[in-house]
């Protein structure tokens, strides 16, 4: 990827992802840059083909297969022959209807190879690198991306491997692809390891729930340990801290106990709303009754007297 909106230059799956929300009607153009690493002449084919967000991944269609977002994509060019060492760039076009529908696409534009032509009828391979494409389409703001951590669970494998799975849901309005890591801390005599990066591949659709899974050194001890779950998709940044005791080789550990869990800015400042408009209404209470309590006070002579002075 060689361009990305302005908005989104801090994002760092708009930097290797196409990434956008756009309103229908909308056409943008999009550079990419082809490179030949090796020492022979490439002859590359470039084309839209269609993805879906299913199970937890991204997941692409067979070959050439096409979907609605396929259909809005032009290239200015389907092939490009590449001296060795050699590089091209490319300009994608993507036009939506107006009359298209609210909802999130996805497809991948493709450069693929083919492998020379044998004598012998053997089948030929097709190497393919591709970016991916990830389109919402509605009038008005972007839906916000979010996500949630939920139950930990510590692990360890037939052959002694430590593990933690985490579980994740999206609670946005956009796909996110998770990264991330888990330090472990506070271990037994006070060690420490990691940080561990979690397996990387997991992408949930709006709505969706899955697994991310970071694994260990064998002779990591059981613990006790403090872990912490650190997770990223784009900007969103949610995390955890866990106790866990990983259990005995081929055996999965208890529910990890939380220690600390990240809050968001929006759970925040509704908090912060809520304590300001308690705060007000206490106040205010404290005012009437203050008041109520002066008019109880005075005595009817009293209110007499103030009256016929007044009057002098």
């Amino acid at each position: 990827m060689l361009e990305a909106p302005t908005d989104r230059r801090t994002d760092p799956r708009a930097l290797r992802y196409i990434v956008d929300h756009l309103p229908p009607g909308t056409t943008i153009k999009r550079q990419l840059l082809i490179v030949n690493r090796t020492a022979s002449s490439r002859h590359v084919e470039v084309y839209p083909a269609a993805a879906t967000v299913d199970g937890s991944a991204f997941r692409f269609g067979e070959d050439r297969e096409a979907n609605e977002l396929t259909s809005w994509i032009t290239l200015d060019r389907d092939t490009v022959t590449l001296e060795p060492w050699g590089e091209a760039r490319l300009r994608a076009t993507i036009t939506v209807p107006p009359a298209a529908s609210r909802g999130e696409r996805y497809g991948v534009l493709w450069a693929a190879i083919a492998s020379a032509p044998r004598a012998t009828g053997e089948i030929n391979q097709i190497h393919r690198v591709g970016v991916r494409m990830y389109l919402d389409i509605g009038p008005g703001g972007e839906p916000a991306s979010d996500f949630t951590i939920g139950d930990v669970h510590p692990a360890r494998g037939p052959e002694g491997e430590p593990s933690i799975s985490a579980q994740v849901t999206n609670t946005g309005g956009r796909a996110v692809d998770l990264t991330g890591t888990v330090t472990l801390t506070d271990g037994p005599a006070g060690s420490q390891a990691g940080p561990f990066p979690v397996g990387q591949g997991v992408t949930l659709a709006p709505g969706g729930s899955g697994q991310v899974v970071a694994r260990f050194p064998a002779e990591l001890p059981n613990g006790p340990w403090k872990a912490e779950v650190n997770l990223e998709s784009g900007l969103v940044k949610r995390s955890v801290t866990v106790q866990i005791q990983f259990p005995d080789p081929g055996q999965v550990g208890t529910r990890a106990s939380v220690a600390s869990r990240m809050v968001s800015a929006w759970s925040i400042g509704v908090g912060i709303a809520v304590v300001l408009l308690s705060a007000g209404l206490v106040l205010a209470f404290r005012s009437r009754r203050s008041r109520r309590s002066r008019r109880l006070r005075r005595r009817p002579g009293d209110q007499r007297r103030e009256r016929v002075t007044a009057g002098r």
